[in-house]
């Protein structure tokens, strides 16, 4: 099953059958379902999946999953809603004001939690100066779909994962532009930390490789070495 193209939803959650009912509401509508039933776990899935969103419980049985949203906001701005049950106003007003990026009390609606994960992703998405991105972005044989989030070349589909895509968004909203290094890591992982370069170079090689750029040639991509990358038409 092809899974890249996929929104991937962390759940943090030691509660099995709250865990398997939140998993099971996700992958009906389209998402990637990831699970943890514990802080540590819960870290290790974050580092190793970047997942686009992730749903987190306070009460986990290792550590508290405020510390969960502490470390993963040392590195990342990828959203994060709490769905505790705990509805004490300062225990909501913590965890705003460290890093989450919205709160649900159990019980919970299922329809309210899919709301509320639709509207985490749509204000986490890369943003222009008047908005979202919206419309389509056309370059000589190139063609984003801003709204549906796909992207063609010559008219064919190319497949893009969420990562991919936000960086080739990135640039395309600054065509003509040097993007530096470090303003595209803050962008599309929400922070410079260690590794971002190599994270970048890995996923700008994956994308040239799928637009059929050969290594050296500056088609749509250029690389100014040691600075960042551009957009700009194929000529």
């Amino acid at each position: 099953m092809n899974c890249s193209n996929k929104y991937k939803i962390l759940i943090v959650e030691d509660d099995t059958n709250i865990r398997s009912f939140i998993a099971t509401m996700l992958e009906a509508a389209g998402y990637q379902a990831l699970l943890a039933d514990s802080c540590s776990s819960g870290l290790l899935m974050f580092s190793s999946y970047n997942p686009d969103l992730t749903i987190l419980d306070l009460g986990l049985p290792d550590r508290d999953g405020l510390e969960l949203l502490s470390e993963v906001r040392q590195k990342s701005a990828s959203p994060i809603i709490i769905l505790s049950a705990r509805s004490d106003e300062l225990d909501k007003v913590y965890a705003l004001d460290h890093g989450a990026n919205d709160y649900i009390t159990k019980p919970f609606g299922s329809a309210e939690l899919m709301a509320r994960v639709r509207s985490a992703l749509r204000n986490s998405l890369p943003r222009a100066e008047e908005g979202v991105l919206s419309g389509k972005f056309e370059l000589d044989d190139l063609l984003i779909d801003y709204d549906a989030r796909r992207f063609f070349m010559r008219g064919e589909e190319i497949k893009l994962t969420q990562t991919e895509y936000n960086i080739i968004a990135l640039l395309s909203e600054h065509l003509g532009k040097v993007m530096t290094y470090s303003s595209i890591i803050k962008a599309v992982w929400g922070a410079n930390d260690i590794g971002g370069t190599k994270k970048l170079q890995v996923n700008m090689a994956n994308i040239r490789r799928k637009l059929g750029i050969k290594p050296g040639d500056n088609k749509y991509i250029v690389n100014e070495l040691g600075v960042g990358y551009r957009m700009q038409s194929a000529e």
